[in-house]
């Protein structure tokens, strides 16, 4: 996570109360005379780690790949009674990431297992100087954005097309002709052009290194190190300007390699408590939107809450709000004529409920995520959608980046920062490289619509836990720092402790300086540039072709000479 970032846990649904935890935070909790609440319930056994991924380099089938943006934004959680999820409604899913719940039964559809042979292990041997030795062959890209979306078994959405272009790029077209994705083979790149006009490049080198930009300068940098002999990795995000890091693990996951966000912070147990539980009173919160132009973008998809009952509920807020605001300003940076919603799926008070759910099951994992983390390694089976996948909890997902998704009749459309999705766990096959989530709401027009089931890309699920992860992060950052102020409750003395660095982010590399990544960024942009250009059968640099050159009767000697040039041969044909 970055250095100015917060920690995580794990949610109520998939959580059996710990008895040091719940010590732990009713003493601190008592030496400060206040009620002891009780701390966040700890997960149940992780699952096993998955087998790493068999070499080969043979082909996927049937994982759905689509571009995404930085995961940056935050993420929403669902609120529940400590330890449970309250879920009750059906909810249909889409192949990869997050599920959603609707009122309404939505279809589901069985995302065929798709597995993607690849090379080495989730956990490689150290290379020189701490780095990961660099693989034969390249894992299933996390997040390919390259490769167009598709449906369950791999299929592509409707009317899309495949060809070879003179360069060699594989080239992927919508049914009205754009250019939906390609890969180059010989730079190693991946670009994709998602429905909501976006770019999106990503470039991943055999050391695991990657780069990946965005229309607009934003993007990130990731370098692997070694710490423990297990691979881990650093992004260093250029977002709006901004400048920060998080930190990942490296996790071989159904024949593919994940990306767990670790924070790089985590608290002690009595500030975990404090948020996970509610508090005393009911409380206003002025957050100082009105005047900001996202917010009234907005306006009919988003309500805050008019008071918050706990801090779930604020976080909440906070994590829709921070993705609504990236999403806006993704569109500014890159030129982006913003429309206005067209009849959008808004963010009911029942959806935010299920959010607030996770945001619990998310806190209380991270809370017991830090007892390993603190004194050696946090456990990626246990941290990474894995659990989400299989600990019978309809986990509910916030998006932090733009995604095209293929829905249950084979259509395409679009994810964007923001919109809430549900997954039901119970349709995802035990190796499938997708899942199915429900769209529980969405900003309309090209978005896909409430009540879809959508087929997403393991990957991008995770990066969608990442992104709701780090947000709930930065969120408790902010909540630390401003309890006790503006409306916001008084945390008790034992839950004002700062965090403490997890070694996993202690020892890594010195971040590269903010010039030296958005060069980076920059730079693969302009050779996507060059890549399409090549794959559309022009030279790189050269002028545009103008219009063709043409006479015309009554034109003299001289004006035809001066379009077309000096004649090869003149012949005289006598007089007219």
């Amino acid at each position: 996570m970055s250095r100015f970032e917060i920690r995580n846990a794990s949610s109520t649904g998939y959580l059996t109360v710990s008895m040091v935890l719940l010590l732990l935070a009713g003493s601190a909790w008592s030496a400060d005379k206040k009620p002891a609440a009780a701390a966040p319930a700890k997960p149940a056994a992780a699952p096993k780690s998955s087998a790493a991924p068999k070499s080969g380099g043979g082909a996927a089938k049937g994982a759905s790949t689509a571009a995404h943006g930085p995961t940056t934004a935050s993420h929403g959680p669902t609120t529940s009674a400590a330890g449970h999820a309250t879920t009750t409604s059906t909810a249909g899913h889409t192949t990869t990431s997050t599920a959603g719940h609707t009122t309404a039964t939505a279809g589901h559809t069985t995302a065929a297992a798709g597995h993607t042979t690849t090379p080495a292990a989730g956990h490689t041997a150290g290379g020189t100087a701490g780095r990961p030795a660099a693989a034969a062959g390249r894992p299933a890209a996390a997040g390919g954005a390259g490769h167009v979306a598709t449906g369950p078994g791999g299929r592509p959405a409707k009317g899309q097309t495949a060809t070879t272009a003179r360069n060699g790029a594989a080239v992927t077209k919508r049914a009205n002709g754009q250019v939906a994705s390609l890969h180059d083979s010989k730079r190693g790149m991946d670009v994709h052009h998602s429905l909501s006009g976006n770019r999106r490049v990503e470039v991943e080198r055999g050391d695991h290194s990657r780069i990946v930009a965005e229309r607009g300068g934003r993007g990130y940098v990731q370098r692997p190190y070694m710490y423990h002999g297990h691979e881990y990795a650093m992004r260093g995000y250029y977002y709006h300007g901004g400048y920060y890091h998080n930190y990942y693990g490296r996790y071989a996951y159904h024949g593919m390699y994940l990306n767990p966000y670790f924070p790089a912070y985590y608290y002690g147990p009595a500030y975990y408590g404090w948020v996970y539980n509610p508090w005393a009173a009911p409380i206003s919160y002025g957050w100082g939107w009105g005047g900001n132009p996202w917010f009234g973008f907005y306006g009919g998809f988003f309500t805050p809450y008019p008071v918050y009952a706990s801090a779930s509920l604020w976080l909440t807020d906070y994590m829709i709000s921070q993705s609504l605001q990236a999403a806006y300003q993704a569109q500014v940076d890159a030129k982006i004529q913003a429309a206005a919603l067209s009849n959008p799926a808004p963010l009911t008070p029942d959806v935010k409920q299920l959010i607030a759910d996770e945001v619990r099951r998310q806190v209380a994992l991270e809370n017991a995520e830090s007892a390993s983390a603190k004194g050696g390694e946090p456990d990626a089976a246990s941290s990474s959608i894995q659990r989400m996948l299989t600990d019978g909890t309809a986990h509910v997902f916030i998006a932090g980046q733009d995604l095209d998704v293929v829905d249950a009749a084979g259509n395409e459309c679009a994810i964007s920062e923001g919109d809430a999705l549900q997954l039901n766990v119970q349709q995802v096959a035990p190796d499938a490289t997708v899942a199915n989530l429900a769209v529980l709401a969405s900003k309309g027009g090209k978005e896909c619509v409430k009540g879809d089931t959508v087929a997403v890309n393991l990957t991008d699920l995770q990066e969608m836990q990442n992104h709701m992860r780090e947000t709930i992060d930065r969120g408790m950052k902010d909540l630390q720092q401003k309890q006790g102020q503006g409306g916001l409750p008084a945390a008790p003395a034992s839950a004002k402790a700062a965090p403490a660095e997890s070694p996993m982010a202690a020892i890594a590399p010195p971040p590269p300086p903010a010039d030296e990544v958005a060069a980076q960024i920059n730079q693969q942009s302009s050779e996507a540039d060059k890549a399409e250009q090549e794959a559309a059968g022009g030279a790189p640099g050269a002028a545009p072709a103008g219009p063709p050159k043409t006479i015309a009767l009554g034109q003299s000697v001289d004006d035809v000479t001066a379009s077309l040039g000096t004649p090869k041969k003149v012949v005289d044909l006598g007089p007219k």
